[in-house]
């Protein structure tokens, strides 16, 4: 991976490992939009104020938007989500593997 490679995986790492953003932006994953109520309760347990916090950072990375209908992922958060989608079948299986681990 060349230098210019690493430093945009590491900005967008360093975007994506702030509280509860993976979460807000997973929370759009089925492309309807979300009003900012709707999306507190699908993140559960954040707070209004890092719930904008977050927003703000994600509309300032062009990776949501908001519309008159709620938020939604913009074509460049809707390709990210596409890309991790991956991570549902992932972590199923994990689950799996970590509760085969525990019960031996």
């Amino acid at each position: 991976m060349s230098s210019k490679e690493n430093i945009a995986v590491n900005q967008l790492l360093s975007l994506l490992e702030s509280r509860y953003a993976m979460r807000v932006l997973w929370a759009l994953r089925d492309g309807h939009p979300q009003t900012f109520r709707l999306l507190q309760d699908s993140v559960g347990g954040i707070t209004p104020n890092t719930l904008n916090t977050r927003l703000k950072e994600l509309r300032e990375a062009d990776l949501i938007t908001h519309g008159n209908d709620g938020y939604i992922a913009t074509p460049s958060g809707a390709d990210l989500l596409k890309r991790l989608s991956d991570l549902q079948a992932f972590a199923g299986k994990w689950v799996v593997s970590q509760a085969k681990k525990t019960a031996a």
